[in-house]
């Protein structure tokens, strides 16, 4: 079992910046291809970006591109999300996400998915 919490949301204003964190423990967690996932109130949960257990791979939404970076920490287990740039558009909850398999972790389908962290975005 791993276990996902998600921290580091909070309320920003347009064109400012925020890191969200994910701390994974549990079964061999350092070994999971992880990424993150957001979902705006009404909407789908959406593909936000993704990496590699060791980092050699990455993936982001094109809605992300140039604004968001994804990065992990693999001594602490940890994955983060720098968001720059930030729109009223990014405005959602925040979900970390964890598979041996990255493929799974793009198309949502990891095993295991944190509890979310909130992140507002002003206008």
């Amino acid at each position: 079992q791993v276990q996902l919490v998600e921290s580091g949301g909070g309320l920003v204003q347009a064109g400012g910046s925020l890191r969200v964190s994910c701390a994974a423990s549990g079964r061999t967690s350092s070994m999971f291809n992880m990424g993150w996932f957001r979902q705006a109130p009404g909407k789908e949960r959406d593909f936000v970006a993704a990496i590699t257990w060791g980092g050699a791979n990455i993936q982001y939404a094109e809605s992300v591109k140039g604004r968001f970076t994804i990065s992990r920490d693999g001594a602490k287990n940890t994955v983060y999300l720098q968001m720059n740039s930030l729109n009223p558009e990014d405005t959602a909850v925040y979900y970390c996400a964890a598979d041996v398999r990255f493929s799974a972790v793009v198309a949502g389908a990891g095993a295991y998915w944190g509890q979310g962290t909130q992140v507002t975005v002003s206008s």
